[in-house]
């Protein structure tokens, strides 16, 4: 997907890596009276070095002392700019392929507070009830203050099995409350499509990885097959971004021309406009998008283009509000430096900077409790299939190898029908849902079907 500039390349949630030597950075603005300002002030730097290294109590790790200079320049200026180690910046690649290990959180700097941004569904933060905007104090006894985001994520990251403790504060809590959590690989599979009701298909995107719009066509195909679409419930909640190509493409889905998402940065080259392409896959189909306190930045790209053009109905609570670009620019050493490079705007010219997306209706989340009825479906009686070590037809004999194959996968389509079951219960136990199934009901029925194909 080619726009404007062809020197970025699109890594992360309005992140980019720049292909060019970090000279290609040096503004060729700069007085000359600035520069040799800069110049007096990196002299007194390296003279404040060098009388520490003579003459501190002990002997300073150089290479750790300005590494701790740099990242306290960049905390200075906001709290999404900072340093990236090789290390760092490996893991900040391994994310967007959705394969690292950790407890599936999405952190930043809030008021000067490690706050987080949004826990990712079906990992160990999300299963323990952390929630966005929890701001955690300590890891592992240490407290975070002054502690960066990637630092932070340093300390929450480790092999899969090992345990973290965080210690965390809510609005309303009167004390900190110690959560110890397992880590675990954080789930590759970013989509999940069902139909909710009759006709009504609920997508939910947990983030944006390299694949999800290519996954999420494929489980609308895969509903498809079953029946036809005649309206979709978008979940976007405590969905904490991702890449930006792939927000672009799943909105552009559902539109058939206009603008989804421009930036504007102090730089020309900053200044960025991303088309709807052709006309949407499903450009004609009744749309809810939800959205939350943890929906953020690729989130409210997709909501905040849907809004914007009036395609369809946003269901929820306020967004998070994390309307900014950030630029990785790569440097020596396998390193890399993220910095603040421009904002991003809806179609209309919102920033969503700290404002987030206000939904159309907004309706807060409350979880019901399951009636009489949902315990009955819940505790269905197994089929013989299901049962572990059935008998095989007897007009089926197979080989051992094709014997094992079939209860492998037996195995695996009884955990997926577990967690299809799992993901029902939780919907109908959600209000949002549920109004917003009540409303698209009603939008569909009002809204005309094309012709059933002869």
């Amino acid at each position: 997907m080619f726009y404007k500039n062809t020197r970025i390349v699109l890594l992360v949630v309005f992140t980019t890596v720049v292909l060019a030597v970090p000279n290609a950075w040096t503004s060729p603005e700069t007085s000359q009276k600035e520069r040799e300002l800069t110049y007096r002030k990196l002299e007194l730097f390296s003279n404040i070095l060098s009388i520490l290294q003579e003459n501190y109590v002990e002997e300073i790790n150089t290479d750790e002392v300005i590494e701790g200079a740099i990242n306290g320049l960049l905390r200075s200026l906001d709290p999404h700019s900072s340093y990236l180690t090789p290390e760092n910046f490996k893991e900040l690649q391994n994310e967007t392929q959705g394969s690292f290990t950790g407890i599936g959180i999405e952190i930043t700097i809030k008021e000067g507070k490690l706050t987080v941004v949004s826990p990712i569904e079906d990992t160990p933060a999300y299963d323990a009830g952390v929630m966005a905007n929890d701001i955690i104090v300590k890891i592992d006894d240490q407290f975070t203050e002054d502690m960066s985001p990637m630092e932070a994520i340093k300390k929450l990251r480790g092999p899969k099995g090992s345990e973290v403790t965080i210690s965390i504060h809510r609005q309303g809590w009167e004390v900190l409350k110690e959560v110890t959590l397992t880590r675990d690989i954080i789930p590759v599979n970013s989509v999940r499509s069902l139909f909710i009701d009759p006709g009504i298909a609920y997508t939910r995107i947990t983030n944006f990885q390299s694949h999800t719009t290519d996954d999420y066509l494929s489980a609308l195909d895969d509903l498809k097959q079953r029946q036809d679409i005649r309206a979709i419930l978008l979940d976007l909640r405590n969905n904490p971004g991702g890449l930006l190509n792939q927000a672009v493409s799943v909105a552009d889905l559902f539109l058939d021309s206009g603008i989804i998402v421009y930036t504007k940065g102090r730089s020309e080259n900053q200044n960025m406009v991303f088309q709807a392409r052709q006309s949407g896959t499903h450009d004609s189909v009744p749309l809810i998008v939800l959205v939350n306190e943890g929906s953020a930045s690729a989130s409210e790209i997709v909501a905040g283009a849907i809004q914007d053009h009036k395609r369809g109905l946003i269901l929820g609570t306020q967004t998070f509000g994390k309307g900014s670009v950030q630029t990785i620019i790569p440097l020596q050493d396998s390193a890399g430096l993220r910095m603040t490079t421009a904002r991003y705007y809806t179609p209309l010219g919102r920033s969503i900077q700290v404002k987030g997306i206000i939904p159309d209706v907004e309706v807060a989340y409350s979880r019901r409790q399951a009636t009489n009825d949902d315990e009955a479906e819940k505790n269905t009686f197994p089929r013989e299939a299901d049962l572990p070590n059935h008998f095989l037809p007897s007009d089926s004999q197979k080989s051992e190898g094709a014997a094992d194959a079939e209860k492998k996968e037996n195995s695996q389509l009884q955990q997926a029908n577990v967690r299809e079951q799992s993901l029902r219960t939780r919907l109908k136990e959600d209000n949002q849902v549920q109004i917003a199934l009540n409303i698209i009901k009603g939008i569909s029925l009002l809204t005309p079907q094309p012709p059933a194909e002869k």
